[in-house]
């Protein structure tokens, strides 16, 4: 495989920066995976995510949504700290994004700017313009010499696991999503669905997890094939072992499922490399 190589990505509303990794060995057009970040952005780990979705055989893009100014902001102390604060916030106040505003303003200046971003990012306007955002990168995996067109999908995290879903209903060329432990969709918007969901998600993650049993009611009465796990014992983010809620086990279970997803038609079609696992 190659290692991730900086990219720009030019979409319909703005250019982003992305990471793409890409299998080495005999030339012809493969399956591609969008891997979609957390809210850290395509830091370190999202990068060597993408490194072993080549070394399987995939075409394997890492845009960087945050691109520009709030790319700076989000350090993990920042946004953990940032976080803390949104979510000791009222649940009715995390309900509204006026409200959240209003709270933000009250915050000492040098907290500002930082909790205006996550307050941005998690603004369900704003995360309409990243779906755009998204069907845009696809679109530009599927105009790769090296890509097949028929067979991109989508792999998202936390903030990305829930962007994921958002792209399966707005992208009806999408050959499949994985969510690990994100949002679902605005259910006005899942019967733009076109293709099989995967859902990843820990036990411990009850905001998250929670939710899980209207997306099957919904799914199922559209038709949707949305299959599922949901690991005891794990927390959010057990998939990323640079965090301390990463769960070994839970992992390399959940990559073989991601694997084996992508890998049947139609979503993956014939295999496009080696079998494997988590290392």
């Amino acid at each position: 495989m190659s290692a991730p190589r900086r990219i720009e990505i030019p979409l319909a509303r703005r250019t982003i920066e992305g990471y793409m990794a890409e299998p080495e060995g005999t030339p012809g057009r493969r399956p591609a995976v969008i891997v979609i970040h957390e809210i850290f952005g395509p830091d370190a780990h999202i990068q060597v995510v993408a490194q072993r979705f080549a070394a399987e055989g995939f075409v394997a893009l890492a845009p960087n949504l945050f691109s520009g100014e709030i790319s700076g902001l989000l350090t993990p102390a920042a946004v953990t700290s940032g976080m803390t604060f949104l979510r000791s916030l009222p649940p009715e106040v995390q309900r509204d994004p006026a409200a959240i505003r209003a709270r933000i303003q009250e915050r000492p200046e040098g907290e500002r700017k930082l909790l205006e971003a996550l307050g941005r990012i998690q603004d369900p306007e704003e995360h309409g313009r990243f779906g755009e955002d998204l069907v845009g990168v696809a679109e530009f995996l599927r105009a790769q010499p090296t890509v097949d067109p028929h067979r991109v999908t989508s792999v998202g995290f936390c903030f990305g696991g829930g962007m994921s879903a958002r792209l399966a209903t707005r992208d009806p060329r999408l050959a499949g999503a994985v969510i690990f432990y994100g949002n679902a969709p605005p259910a006005v918007d899942l019967p733009g669905v076109r293709c099989p969901l995967l859902g990843l998600y820990g036990a411990e993650d009850a905001r998250i997890t929670d939710t899980v049993p209207d997306l099957v009611a919904a799914t199922g009465r559209l038709g949707i094939p949305f299959s599922y796990h949901i690991y005891p014992g794990a927390p959010h983010a057990f998939f990323n072992d640079t965090r301390p809620n990463y769960r070994p086990e839970a992992a390399r279970d959940a990559w073989d499922r991601v694997l084996r997803f992508l890998r049947s038609p139609p979503v993956g079609g014939p295999a496009p490399g080696r079998a494997g696992g988590a290392p």
